[in-house]
């Protein structure tokens, strides 16, 4: 970045404003953040209550175009005990303030989020709320049918449905190795998780029978198993799919990570065939909250107040063939920050469409390593805390402290920086140092990041950083 294109601190922090509470604390890596039991906002300004956008698909379900993902739930002093009493008094908040998409899987949060989910929906009348659950098969031990359906049956009960009203395959398109240790293509995966053991059919029937009202799949990788399932419409009929959409993997998904897919290609064609999307990671993972000085400069000439995270929901939102934009929203204040910004939804104009790319051009220059702290890779066996070392690492490379030149008359405040905030945010025994390149959380891994080689990486960097005395 040029220095014509860089403020000083100061100057920074003022054009921040009111933002910085709402946006720095979006990318939380884990089901253990604080607890937080504060339900007043700390962003100023009213949360309106009958203003949320709503999409409409061919069932006639009045969606809510914000969902809610519960990946990251509130937990208990840092434990992995669920905070069910905060669960509950958020999910209360957001249908509250019209919010009515709700969306889980079997493996989010440890394995808790669907019972937590279950247990603060069934307080509700079944018609206010949607609920979307997955079937998360990863483990090659759970590709037969029977385990397949026992996920599925166990979904239900901890959901306390009889019925679901979106049901995904889960991360379909990413490689994955068999029982017998040898990896597979992302199609020869699909086909063994669904196809072979006639798990499809068998959700195709549940359809039929209405315990299924929408059935589609989350799609990650290879670009070959999303065309081919684009190609069996005409037979399966998708009811919705759920991609990765943001104003970065808009149209730079393979500069950052060669083995993505661009969302401007699977949108156009879920689009061709009137297929609903649903929108993943908006924000690329908190990524896209915590901008550089130069796309935060852009962002606030065109809308002082508008929040940095809120433009990468609107972009999203953007797209008329969006049925919903899933957030997780571990906080009150988060919550409230993105009710406000779909109540109602500003669709962006053209010009801020191109100020948009503008910023994403400019993001792709940074090496920055492609996580979106899905969890899938954890737990590591040796206790590494991989989504919150990629997210400091990467943090940094934004804030431009990451400098290898001890002549840099910066070095010396980066490597103070960067130290600092490793040592605040990944406890010692959890750090990159501790990889022994064991690989077990790379083919967990959706994005197909070679995770060992990064956490050397990073590793080598610490040292220089340690070895460089002053």
């Amino acid at each position: 970045m040029s220095n014509n294109n860089k403020l000083n601190r100061r100057d920074f922090l003022k054009i921040l404003g009111s933002t910085a509470a709402t946006t720095a604390g979006v990318a939380l890596t884990s089901c253990k953040p604080k607890n937080n039991t504060d339900i007043e906002s700390t962003v100023s300004g009213e949360v309106p209550t009958d203003m949320m956008t709503y999409r409409t698909n061919a069932h006639n379900d009045k969606v809510s175009i914000l969902g809610y993902g519960l990946m990251r739930l509130p937990t208990i002093d840092r434990t992995d005990e669920i905070d069910q009493e905060m669960v509950n008094r958020q999910i209360d908040y957001a249908i509250e303030h019209g919010m009515n998409f709700f969306d889980t899987a079997p493996t989010y949060c440890k394995g808790k989020s669907e019972t937590a989910t279950g247990i603060a929906l069934s307080r509700y009348s079944r018609d206010k709320y949607f609920i979307s659950t997955k079937l998360s098969n990863f483990s090659p031990t759970k590709w037969s049918r029977e385990e397949s359906l026992n996920m599925y049956h166990t979904s239900l009960k901890n959901l306390q449905v009889e019925y679901l009203d979106y049901l995904l395959l889960h991360s379909v398109g990413s490689p994955a190795k068999d029982i017998n240790g040898n990896l597979l293509t992302g199609l020869e995966t699909f086909e063994a998780r669904y196809i072979n053991n006639g798990v499809l059919d068998y959700l195709l029937s549940e359809r039929k029978k209405g315990r299924i009202r929408n059935l589609g799949f989350s799609y990650h990788g290879d670009p070959v198993v999303f065309d081919y399932l684009m190609s069996q419409h005409d037979t399966i009929k998708w009811d919705f799919v759920l991609i990765q959409l943001n104003y970065v993997d808009w149209r730079h998904a393979t500069e950052i990570n060669k083995r993505n897919t661009n969302a401007e290609y699977l949108y156009g064609e879920l689009e061709k065939r009137n297929i609903p999307v649903l929108v993943m990671e908006p924000l690329l993972g908190g990524r896209l909250a915590n901008m550089s000085e130069y796309a935060v400069r852009l962002m606030k000439q065109a809308e002082p107040e508008m929040s940095v995270a809120s433009w990468a929901f609107r972009f999203a939102g953007s797209h008329p063939r969006i049925l919903a934009v899933l957030s997780g929203m571990t906080y009150m204040e988060h919550l409230q920050e993105n009710i406000r910004t779909f109540s109602p939804l500003k669709p962006l104009n053209d010009e801020e469409f191109e100020m948009l790319e503008k910023i994403a051009n400019n993001y792709v220059k940074y090496k920055l390593i492609p996580c979106t702290s899905c969890q899938y890779c954890m737990p590591c066996p040796y206790g590494l805390d991989i989504p919150t070392i990629f997210q400091h690492y990467n943090k940094c490379i934004n804030e431009g402290i990451v400098n290898e030149d001890v002549n840099d008359s910066e070095f010396r405040k980066a490597r103070r920086a960067f130290l600092i905030g490793y040592d605040r945010k990944v406890e010692k025994l959890r750090q990159a140092d501790h990889c022994i390149g064991c690989k077990e959380c790379q083919h967990h891994c959706p994005q197909s990041i070679e995770i060992p080689n990064e956490m050397h990486k990073i590793d080598n960097y610490v040292k220089i950083l340690k070895n460089s005395m002053f």
